[in-house]
């Protein structure tokens, strides 16, 4: 997709938003910088990250216009002020361009995000901080691969940052979703897995088991398709909740290690696509506190708005559609103070 056309679509788009909103600021538009924005709406909506990074200090307290999480924090800071005008943050945007996540480039908003994840992994000095704002995310599962030629059973323990949802092509839900997810599944064919005692690979069935639930759990739609060497967007509809008890939606997702007791989630911030796979925008939907309202963020422009209205994204032919969404576990907040335990 050219920039041109993206750029056209993107003005199109922001002239359809109304003015600024109280209680949030809205994000100028540099260089097709939407997908971004997007997700700096959602960083400053789960508060966790800006309590963290406030908690930090780079050594020698130095600019770097490379360090990814310092402009971060920095922009953040900036997002909680009062002023009515755009927050500013070009300097974060050009901190990406300097590690490859290019400015006047159309980006798809689940890779940006696990970039940003790993960069500040990568360049905070202070790496149990960067730890514990990676561990915010992190889904932790059991991997039992048996052949289906010998029985043999491989287990892997690893983690996601995200869980990442196949969506169907006809009418389906954020329920239906997990529950395809944590499916026993038949790998054949090109998808064999290797097995050792069998020496080759061998026709095999993957589980996987929940392990941890993050505090924050971000959910990404899986909704373009490579289809003959092209790429499409599947419009069709998902609804999603906004709360939810995991233990209750996917029954026989645990591993028996789990031990959590709270797995109840509330929706704060909602990624969403519009146009093509080729052609396209992003914008978000957020709420700083379960008592708090919705608000839409397009760019510099933003407005208050209705549960209803966040439900719109569901989907449907020619429809702006959820992307990925954000969940919290447990409490909004502590009498005010951040609660980052757990």
């Amino acid at each position: 997709m050219s920039g041109r056309n993206l750029m056209i679509y993107s003005f199109f788009m922001r002239e359809r938003s109304s003015g600024p909103a109280a209680g949030m600021r809205g994000l100028p538009n540099h260089h097709l910088s939407c997908c971004v924005n997007t997700l700096l709406q959602t960083f400053s909506a789960t508060w966790e990250i800006g309590a963290l990074l406030d908690k930090w200090e780079a050594a020698g307290g130095r600019a770097d216009d490379r360090n990814v999480p310092l402009q971060l924090k920095r922009v953040l800071a900036a997002m909680r002020s009062d002023s009515p005008r755009p927050a500013p943050h070009r300097d974060f945007l050009l901190s990406l361009d300097r590690n490859c996540v290019r400015l006047n480039t159309q980006h798809d908003a689940d890779e940006v995000f696990l970039s940003i994840l790993n960069f500040m992994q990568q360049q905070m000095d202070d790496k149990p901080l960067a730890l514990e704002i990676q561990n915010l995310y992190r889904i932790s599962v059991k991997t039992n691969l048996e052949c289906l030629e010998c029985s043999s059973v491989q287990t892997l323990n690893t983690y996601m940052l995200g869980l990442p949802l196949h969506v169907k092509e006809d009418h389906d839900s954020l329920e239906g979703c997990m529950t395809s997810f944590f499916e026993h599944q038949e790998l054949r064919g090109a998808n064999c897995c290797f097995c050792g005692i069998c020496g080759k690979k061998t026709p095999s069935k993957q589980a996987v088991k929940l392990l941890s639930l993050p505090r924050i759990l971000c959910v990404h739609l899986k909704r373009f398709r490579n289809h003959g060497g092209y790429t499409r967007k599947l419009d069709c509809r998902v609804t999603f909740p906004e709360s939810f008890d995991f233990s209750e939606t996917v029954k026989d997702a645990f591993s028996s290690d789990f031990a959590q007791d709270d797995c109840k989630y509330t929706l704060h911030a909602v990624v969403v696509h519009s146009g093509y796979a080729m052609f396209g925008h992003y914008t978000a939907y957020v709420r700083h506190g379960a008592d708090r309202p919705w608000y839409y963020a397009d760019d510099s422009h933003v407005q208050q708005v209705s549960w209803e209205d966040v439900q719109s994204t569901y989907g449907g032919p020619r429809r702006h559609t959820a992307y990925m969404l954000m969940y919290r576990r447990g409490p909004e907040d502590n009498g005010g103070q951040p609660e980052l335990s757990g």
